[in-house]
């Protein structure tokens, strides 16, 4: 059995610890999408991150091993590693050209939103005015099918999202996003944005994050809960785990540089306070996951489809297509 998280976040610094992604392992978790940027974060920056985590992963080879494909993954749990690969978190990194997808790719990007929360020209997002997917989004959506990198629509607007899901050729997912029926937060999905999500084969992966499982100290059961709604509306092959755990540590500064207002961002009118942050399960609830899944009803093999089977049937659809980040490299 693979257990999947669908994302996790260390410090965006080059020099951030690993020592929670170990966490993480010891609880069970085969692999992690680490994000390694967001719209907030500038191109040096989300450079800066991608080229420390390669390193920190490449000088422990015996722990821990970048993937790209779900082969990797189970050679990986087999061996006793960790697998990993990166998330970016928005469009503006990738300055407005379609080829930068390749780019990441080739870097460890596997999967990949457009819009953090805030519109932008590719993209709209779910604290903004309403926006869909502009035409050169289209093009994005065509670039990130075409490098077999998932689709993610976590922290994107509602139009904009199924207009996403629509264009796209493959499964598309939420990486970390929890269903609005149960907690009206403008970050969780709609039974809509669920529904058209498993249309096109892809998973609704649980936050773990308090503001949006509505719950101020959440737990296994909070999250069983949110699974098993997203199971009972479309399946529970439309089902994952994606905690969201924001690891921070003392003494790393990553605050993005050039004038970084955070109140943009998560502004306070869609409930987000400096004075209330928001709590997370700990990595250690992945061991109290499978019992609290059963408990809503679900069997065996059904667990099993919530913890990881459902994603890595979608990676493996995605990661295996044709895609430029696998092609050999041509002499000038």
């Amino acid at each position: 059995m693979i257990n999947w998280d669908a994302h996790a976040c260390l410090p965006q610094h080059p020099l951030a610890d690993f020592t929670p992604v170990r966490r993480l392992h010891a609880a069970g978790v085969n692999y992690v999408s680490l994000n390694v940027g967001a719209d907030m974060n500038p191109l040096a920056q989300v450079m800066s991150v991608i080229a420390g985590y390669r390193a920190t992963i490449a000088a422990d080879p015996e722990r821990f091993v970048l993937v790209s494909s779900v082969d990797d993954i189970i050679q990986a749990a087999a061996d006793g590693r960790m697998a990993l690969s990166f998330d970016l978190e928005g469009a503006l990194p990738l300055l407005e050209q379609p080829e930068m997808v390749a780019l990441y790719a080739q870097l460890g990007v596997r999967q990949m939103h457009f819009a953090y929360n805030r519109n932008n020209s590719v993209a709209g997002g779910c604290h903004d005015t309403p926006r869909g997917l502009t035409p050169l989004g289209r093009r994005m959506v065509e670039a990130v099918n075409d490098n077999g990198i998932l689709m993610d629509c976590a922290h994107t607007g509602h139009l904009c999202s199924l207009e996403i899901m629509e264009a796209s050729a493959q499964p598309v997912i939420f990486s970390h996003a929890n269903p609005h029926a149960l907690v009206p937060h403008g970050r969780n999905v709609s039974d809509e944005q669920i529904r058209a999500c498993a249309a096109t084969g892809g998973v609704v992966c649980v936050s773990g994050l308090s503001f949006f499982l509505g719950s101020e100290r959440p737990d296994a059961h909070d999250v069983a809960r949110h699974a098993a709604y997203i199971a009972d509306l479309v399946g529970v092959r439309h089902a994952g785990i994606g905690l969201d755990i924001c690891f921070q540590q003392p003494g790393l500064d990553d605050t993005p540089p050039g004038g970084f207002d955070p109140s943009y961002w998560w502004p306070a009118s869609a409930g987000y306070s400096a004075e209330r942050p928001p709590s997370f399960t700990p990595p250690e609830v992945w061991r109290e996951l499978p019992a609290a899944l059963r408990r809503t009803g679900m069997s065996d093999g059904e667990v099993e489809l919530v913890l990881g089977r459902n994603m890595m049937r979608v990676a493996q659809q995605v990661w295996s297509a044709p895609t430029a980040h696998m092609a050999p490299a041509r002499a000038a």
